[in-house]
């Protein structure tokens, strides 16, 4: 499929396409660098609609209720109308002057849609509505720079049993009633990578590049693995009993997730991995920084 704009008789002007791909409800989801959202049909890659968001840098995550939601990197929640890409609400989230490149994703759950800030809150929003139910802070700006100050909330947030688990840059990981938002916990870790909720436990990577497994109670660490700091490792995953993870210069490395040992490290890119591991029809599947997609099974 061509995304490319006809201009004049001979030429096309590239669509510019950024991002990631998402994949739901019969549409391919990409965006492009001129502010464009392009929905595809999974059955033939014919354009379903496009539509024009507010800024060039988004984020894109389907809804089970028929939308489409688009988190922008000037702060603004969208919900697009899954059929046809007509906007149905926006609601506007404080941004700060200086932030994190990257945007929480909205998780959703009771018809509520839960997102991440640049300001270092959570909010719920009402799907149907575009209705803010409730703001919750779970990191504060301090020190003595910018740098110091940023306290983004980049990670996806996870609901489980109606807890909200959520990270921070700079900040915490925090659990929070779904209903409510009411802080129930709250551990100082960071983070600007996704994490993992399984069973009882919660896994990370945190801005130090160390690897955590924590209780969902309370926050209470169980153990660390630090032998891979200042690595920039991606999220984890779990992939056939194993944590995974993938760093800079191009190492994979399998982690038992009771104890935290290594179960193996295997160099395959010299080119390293900046984009998250995905597990999809029984592979692990990650791309190199030179765009090499590889689909591992062990």
């Amino acid at each position: 499929m061509n995304l490319a704009e006809k201009d004049g008789w001979f030429s096309r002007t590239p669509a510019l396409l950024s991002g990631g791909v998402t994949v739901s409800g019969g549409h391919v989801y990409i965006g492009s660098e001129k502010a464009q959202l392009f929905a595809l049909n999974t059955s033939d890659g014919t354009v379903a609609w496009q539509t024009r968001v507010a800024v060039k840098r988004f984020l894109v995550r389907s809804s089970s209720d028929g939308m489409v939601l688009v988190h922008t990197s000037n702060g603004q929640l969208q919900a697009l109308n899954e059929a046809d890409g007509a906007v149905k609400w926006t609601v506007n989230l404080d941004m700060p002057a200086l932030s994190l490149r990257g945007e929480s994703a909205p998780a959703t759950a009771y018809g509520a849609a839960i997102v991440g800030g640049d300001n270092g809150r959570v909010s719920a929003v009402l799907m149907q509505q575009g209705q803010i139910i409730w703001q919750q802070r779970i990191s504060q700006a301090t020190g003595p720079t910018e740098i110091d100050r940023l306290n983004d909330v980049d990670t996806t947030p996870v609901i489980v049993n109606g807890v909200v688990y959520t990270l921070a840059y700079n900040g915490n990981l925090t659990a929070l009633d779904l209903r409510s938002g009411q802080i129930m916990w709250k551990r100082e870790l960071g983070s600007v990578n996704d994490f993992i909720v399984d069973g009882n436990r919660i896994y990370l990577v945190d801005q130090n590049d160390r690897l955590l497994a924590l209780t969902t109670e309370g926050g209470v660490t169980l153990w660390t693995q630090s032998d891979l700091l200042h690595r920039l490792l991606t999220a984890p995953v779990l992939y056939n009993g194993n944590l995974v993870v993938g760093d800079s210069e191009g190492y994979m490395h399998w982690v038992n997730p009771e104890d935290g040992h290594f179960v193996a490290q295997q160099k395959v890119d010299s080119s390293g991995f900046r984009t998250d591991p995905i597990v999809a029809d029984g592979r692990l599947l990650i791309q190199a920084t030179d765009g090499t997609l590889y689909s591992i099974t062990r």
